[in-house]
């Protein structure tokens, strides 16, 4: 995926409105963290799934500046509700300004803390229809695991960064998050209990049905 192919898609799919312009430029001032920040092709297809499955009830694991949560919430009927979860205040604080400047601060219900803390706290019942993981990369199948349990059948659930910049197909490459997202990315396509599409959409985005 060349850049002015990434653009070109871009260009050709829904744009995102001003909040979330200044949202990405505000986060690009952030530095190299600002890579944690989703694609905007990628939150177009957010929303874009949220809408067409009628999503009610969303669950995001990583919120960073929350670009994504925005995308998701927008989609959510008036009565619908996203769950975010997070481990840091400090760039969280940032989502909650445009969280407000979005109009969506009353769908969102964010939780500070570790992920995998705040999941096994929730009931093991089909709580969301659609969920979005993109934090660690360590804890990527162990979030799996644990969105999956509370996901709907029929729901979807998106995993982000499934390429680590190409890096997974090189053999000579390891480190604990690579060998995770591999290990990871095995699991869910030998997994019976799911559907799964792969896409070269920014780091690369599995696209999951729970059967």
């Amino acid at each position: 995926m060349t850049p002015a192919l990434e653009e070109y898609l871009t260009s050709h799919s829904t744009r995102r409105d001003d909040v979330l312009s200044a949202l990405a430029q505000e986060t690009a001032q952030l530095g190299d963290v600002s890579v944690m920040q989703i694609a905007e092709l990628q939150g177009s297809l957010l929303s874009l799934l949220v809408r067409a499955t009628s999503a009610v009830r969303a669950i995001e694991v990583g919120t960073f500046t929350g670009y994504s949560a925005i995308c998701v919430a927008r989609a959510l009927p008036p009565h619908g509700k996203l769950l975010c979860c997070d481990v840091s205040d400090e760039w969280t604080q940032i989502a909650r300004r445009y969280f407000a400047q979005a109009n969506v601060e009353d769908k969102i219900d964010l939780q500070i803390g570790p992920a995998l803390e705040t999941l096994r706290r929730l009931p093991q019942e089909p709580l969301f229809d659609i969920g979005f993981i993109d934090a660690d990369k360590v804890n990527q199948q162990n979030y799996y695991e644990e969105v999956l349990t509370r996901l709907r059948s029929g729901g979807l659930l998106l995993i982000d960064n499934v390429l680590r910049d190409g890096r997974v197909t090189d053999p000579t490459q390891s480190d604990p998050s690579l060998d995770s997202v591999r290990a990871c990315n095995d699991a869910v396509a030998r997994d019976p209990r799911v559907e799964v599409v792969m896409l070269p959409i920014a780091d690369g985005l599995s696209l999951i049905r729970k059967r």
